[in-house]
């Protein structure tokens, strides 16, 4: 029984090193996609994405001071890991606000007017040559941007996901290493004698040594 046991110690242990190495070689793997397919976009922080600059651009925008403003300076930085990727998506949004009064998608009126100013009335709106009521473009700003910040943000999730399958590998990685030991340690062990182990060896007193008090 005790053999069986040990194999199957020796079973756990290299199941959980293989485990551990298979993750991280997958997290190293997907860390490396997200990072070189942002470096193919060539994506590039413009000079106002910078925490002074981005507050000025949003007051005199006329934005609500309620809205949560980037902080991070990424002018003239390339972006290339998941984390500048949300930081950029962050300023984009804000970009959209600007170009849209400070309204959401959500809150723009669904077609273009005369006045500028956008109606969700058809009869109201501004026509095409086919007299077909215009489209606000202002919308379709604030679809391009939630379009291609969704995608920044996704890296930004991919790259954590690989992290996290790094840092899984690695405590596998240690816990089938040290799993292996005491397994090792465990089967040296037990080919000495219990007995021995708690006790230490006794001994034996030769016969007819034991002093006689005198009389």
């Amino acid at each position: 029984m005790r053999k069986y046991l040990e194999i199957g110690g020796v079973v756990a242990t290299v199941i959980l090193i293989v485990f551990g190495v298979v993750a991280i070689a997958l997290g190293v793997n997907g860390r490396n996609t997200v990072r070189d397919s942002l470096k193919a976009e060539q994506i590039v922080g413009s000079s106002d994405m910078t925490k002074a600059s981005i507050a000025a651009e949003a007051k005199a925008a006329g934005l609500s001071a309620s809205i949560k403003l980037p902080t991070a300076d990424l002018a003239g930085k390339a972006i290339v890991t998941g984390a500048l990727a949300r930081d950029f998506a962050e300023y984009m949004r804000i970009h959209a606000l600007e170009a849209s009064g400070g309204l959401t998608y959500s809150q723009m009126p669904e077609y273009a007017s005369a006045d500028g100013k956008g109606t969700n009335d058809a009869s109201k709106a501004t026509k095409n040559a086919n007299g077909q009521p215009v489209s606000n473009s202002a919308r379709d700003t604030w679809v391009t941007e939630t379009a291609l910040s969704t995608a920044l943000n996704a890296s930004f999730l991919a790259e954590n996901v690989a992290l996290f399958g790094i840092v899984t590998g690695v405590a596998f990685l240690l816990t089938g290493i040290g799993f292996g030991i005491l397994v090792l340690f465990g089967s040296l062990q037990g080919r000495r004698e219990p007995g021995l182990e708690l006790l230490g060896q006794r001994k034996s007193k030769a016969a007819g040594t034991n002093a006689v008090p005198a009389a």
